[in-house]
């Protein structure tokens, strides 16, 4: 897909990703090596204990923004049918360099979760750690999840929570104990330097699934053991998450059309 095909947060992003995407794995990969690849958050929560995806063996599963492709890789090895879609094309190639050194392959494409090259109902399972959901804007990501889902196929991501996005000043290192943005009109997010992000209340995102063919099956908020750390976070970060929810799973359910 070229740059001129996306929207202009979408260009943004993907030059942005190009630039920080070496920078990115070099800090984060080890940690995401650690846990094996399939663990969610900042705080690495394995999927072997939370079940989000459940048994993906002989399901056609797209990862939607997969970075490196760690999640797509130990899913791979589980038994899943895996695509692997990312906005960066240096993120991709870092998703090759790992595939190589895991011996595996599956199909990556380079392409905004905003609009995919993908039929419909292609996938029985769309999902994602962070990646397309944070990143790209959810009234044109959302219903374009439902359309390559088949019906009764499952989305499933993590992102922040809004209670985090209020409580982050713009400029600040950390998440502050006050509420420092409006609530209301959550959506596009910018920060000088960094990928555009997206939010929305809660309200408005169950309004979206409904709207777009899905049923809300759970909201799983996300809290750090006492010993976790991260690559992503900080002690003063874990302490705020060990007291108010830092980030959460939405798993909605596609309708029968």
């Amino acid at each position: 897909m070229s740059d001129r095909s996306l929207s202009a947060h979408a260009a943004r992003n993907r030059a942005l990703w190009d630039h920080l995407s070496d920078e990115y794995q070099a800090h984060h990969g080890p940690q995401l090596a650690a846990a094996g690849g399939a663990a969610w958050g900042v705080w690495q929560l394995p999927e072997a204990e939370l079940r989000v995806l459940g048994d993906v063996r002989g399901r056609d599963v797209l990862e939607f923004g997969c970075g490196a492709a760690q999640w797509s890789i130990a899913l791979h090895a589980q038994g899943a049918n895996v695509t692997a879609l990312d906005l960066s094309e240096r993120q991709l190639e870092h998703a090759r360099e790992l595939m190589r050194e895991a011996k595996v392959e599956f199909p990556l494409v380079c392409a905004s979760a905003e609009r995919t090259p993908f039929p419909d109902a292609s996938f029985d399972v769309v999902f994602c750690d962070y990646g397309a959901m944070s990143f790209a804007d959810p009234y044109r990501a959302v219903p374009e999840v439902a359309r390559v889902l088949r019906s009764g196929g499952l989305l499933a991501f993590s992102t922040s929570t809004p209670i985090l996005d209020v409580a982050w000043a713009p400029g600040a290192d950390h998440p502050t104990e006050r509420l420092e943005l409006d609530y209301w009109g959550l959506h596009q997010l910018d920060e000088p330097g960094e990928p555009t992000s997206f939010q929305l209340p809660y309200g408005e995102w169950i309004r979206l699934f409904g709207e777009s063919g899905f049923a809300v099956e759970s909201l799983i908020e996300l809290r750090p053991p006492a010993s976790a750390i991260s690559t992503y976070r900080d002690e003063t970060d874990h302490r705020w998450a060990r007291r108010w929810p830092m980030e959460h799973i939405w798993r909605a359910r596609r309708l029968p059309p």
